[in-house]
């Protein structure tokens, strides 16, 4: 059962381009349905964690917004900080799954119960990560968690979460 995923920002939950204003102001985009997703699996009691390699002011407002459980920014050993997370929530790799679009997330993605990469991700992560339709920033976060759900008998609880209410 899957009960944490981890999220990569750069090429999954955006789009992967990084924009600067003429001020020098860093720029991202992020999916709402994306986030709709996020908001909806935390809802369900399950834990999110964003661990990246580089360090945004816009990552941190956005974790917070979605209420993030845990936030790594400017992290190269990605893999020891999803073991820090599972330690501290008394959980397994058979919990975890991952979407990332790079080299850099392979090592977690391997380790990982359930690893995605978006549409756009390297294809140096075929065979390790499922290859999802839908780009990153563009859906590709969404359909990771549906498919977990979906995969665990949860998809009802996730849609009555706001059709009932």
């Amino acid at each position: 059962m899957i009960k944490l995923i981890v999220l990569d920002v750069d090429g999954t939950m955006t789009n992967g381009k990084i924009t600067y204003s003429n001020s020098g102001e860093e720029l991202k985009s992020f999916c709402v349905k994306d986030g709709l997703a996020i908001a909806t699996w935390i809802k369900m009691g399950k834990k999110t964690a964003i661990i990246t390699g580089r360090e945004s002011k816009i990552v941190e407002n956005r974790a917070k917004e979605l209420k993030i459980d845990y936030l790594y920014q400017n992290c190269k050993q990605k893999m020891q900080r999803v073991q820090e997370i599972l330690d501290k929530e008394n959980l397994s790799w058979e919990n975890v799954a991952v979407i990332g679009d790079d080299i850099n997330d392979y090592n977690m993605l391997k380790m990982a119960k359930m690893a995605f990469t978006p549409k756009d991700g390297s294809h140096l992560l075929d065979g390790v990560a499922k290859r999802l339709n839908f780009r990153g920033g563009e859906g590709a976060v969404r359909e990771m968690i549906e498919e977990i759900l979906i995969s665990q008998g949860e998809i009802e609880e996730f849609i009555n979460i706001w059709v009932s209410n």
